[in-house]
């Protein structure tokens, strides 16, 4: 089991209809381990400061998440401030501060440059090849990326999907890249330019995957209270890759297929508490029964 996660470790605070929570541990690195921690023993890459909680580490360390690359730095740790209103889709952003993020260089551990999955989850596109080049034979390089680097970094993100196996992106984001106003069409663009998959997420309506040769579409598994959605997208991609790295089924479109529906029974989970409390609690056998009633749900 070999999947190593490159990404961002925050302190957020988040008020949605349900309350307001001050400096909570989320970012794409957090979300993405502890989801894919209940398939595989991932090994997370990121830098916090230190003022970041050694609990948390020590929790990380107890779901059996390879924290060896997770550096910590003089300084503060990244901060990330935003509101959501009743629909929680649409989210503002408060305040951002970078602190020892700010000029976070990725160094990967010897071992981990065996990996099998490498993830870049909301990088900066000018880290991609650093990183890569310490990596030997990655099966799979997986990208996720945001609005800032489309906009910012179009270029240097768009050469770099010739390097990049699956791209997890949504709607907004995959219309943005591809200069297409039709999703269907932005993804079949961007799969021209390198990915032999997409992963389009939709917030509430689920996820459309798109490969060269298939579609297939995903529920997201329906919740009538949303907490705190922060990390819905980067539990999905926990939850997809680390079960795909658990089988080792990396082209089966059946086992995608299966990635696909964890994914969202992962998200379904982190977005029924604040951060990531709800993965603390939360156990594989209510993983497997949420997994069963979404194949109901869409079964005919």
């Amino acid at each position: 089991m070999s999947l190593v996660i490159v990404g961002a470790f925050n302190f957020d605070t988040i008020e949605t209809p349900y309350g307001r929570k001050e400096r909570i541990v989320g970012g794409s690195g957090p979300y993405c381990s502890l989801a894919a921690s209940f398939f595989t023993q991932p090994k997370t890459v990121g830098v916090v400061g230190e003022d970041f909680p050694q609990e948390t580490i020590e929790f990380f360390k107890s779901r059996k998440i390879d924290t060896r690359g997770l550096e910590v730095k003089p300084g503060k740790t990244f901060h990330w401030e935003g509101r959501y209103g009743e629909d929680p889709n649409q989210r503002t952003t408060i305040k951002t501060e970078l602190n020892v993020f700010e000029h976070f260089n990725p160094q990967l551990p010897q071992d981990y440059r065996e990996a099998d999955v490498v993830y870049l989850a909301n990088l900066d596109p000018d880290f991609q090849e650093g990183i890569l080049s310490q990596v030997k034979k990655p099966v799979l390089v997986v990208l996720d990326t945001i609005n800032f680097w489309i906009e910012k970094k179009p270029a240097t993100l768009l050469k770099g999907l010739e390097e990049v196996d699956i791209l997890f992106a949504n709607d907004e984001e995959t219309k943005l890249m591809a200069k297409e106003i039709n999703l269907l069409k932005a993804g079949k663009k961007l799969l021209q330019m390198g990915p032999s998959l997409i992963i389009i997420k939709k917030g509430e309506h689920g996820a459309l995957v798109l490969g060269k040769d298939f579609t297939f579409g995903v529920l997201a598994y329906p919740c009538e209270d949303v907490y705190d959605p922060t990390g819905a997208g980067d539990s999905f991609a926990g939850g997809f890759l680390g079960y795909l790295d658990k089988v080792k089924a990396f082209d089966r479109e059946s086992e995608i297929r299966k990635a696909s529906v964890y994914g969202s029974v992962l998200a379904s989970f982190v977005i029924e508490d604040f951060g990531i409390e709800r993965f603390k609690s939360l156990s594989f056998p209510e993983i497997e029964e949420r997994f069963s009633s979404l194949k109901k749900f869409v079964s005919f």
